[in-house]
């Protein structure tokens, strides 16, 4: 694996050298979103380049991806609730329009989000949001992703 990790993000977690990986899941790997403007945002990428869809994988495969979704989004929850008072809910998504890859979407919804987005979908947001320096991944969040890794960890030892 050459160059920036962010090219090539599936490649780059099975090499070990996507910074962003919490842990190695069943189907793929939980990694924590590049952006924070929602304390908690990760995502759920598939260990296998080549998969665009869901459909693309065979049917014990699919499920698997489906139970690590549950899995991550559970973790999220659990941990975005014990550090935030203010935590609602988790949005699950696997959209698929953008990025050439398999991976779903969880994002942690919050009370204190501007009313004009709190009860809409995320993509909603102004642009601005998605690259501000303020909500860009950094040492900021490491007790964010300890909490969510310690929960994928324990939620793991429950099965």
């Amino acid at each position: 694996m050459t160059g920036d990790w962010r090219t090539d993000r599936i490649r780059a977690a099975l090499s070990g050298a996507n910074p962003t990986v919490l842990r190695r899941l069943t189907s793929g790997f939980a990694v924590i979103g590049d952006v924070q403007f929602l304390p908690g945002y990760s995502v759920l990428l598939v260990d296998q380049p080549d998969v665009q869809r869901l459909s693309d994988l065979p049917r014990a495969k699919r499920l698997s991806f489906l139970s690590d979704m549950d899995r991550l989004g559970e973790a999220v929850e659990r941990a975005c609730r014990r550090l935030d008072p203010a935590f609602r809910r988790v949005n699950l998504e696997i959209l698929g329009n953008t990025d050439p890859f398999l991976h779903a979407h969880v994002w942690p919804r919050y009370e204190w989000e501007p009313a004009d987005v709190v009860g809409r979908p995320v993509w909603l947001y102004p642009p601005e949001r998605w690259v501000d320096p303020r909500f860009r991944l950094g040492p900021q969040h490491d007790v964010l992703r300890e909490a969510i890794s310690d929960e994928l960890d324990e939620l793991r030892s429950a099965t």
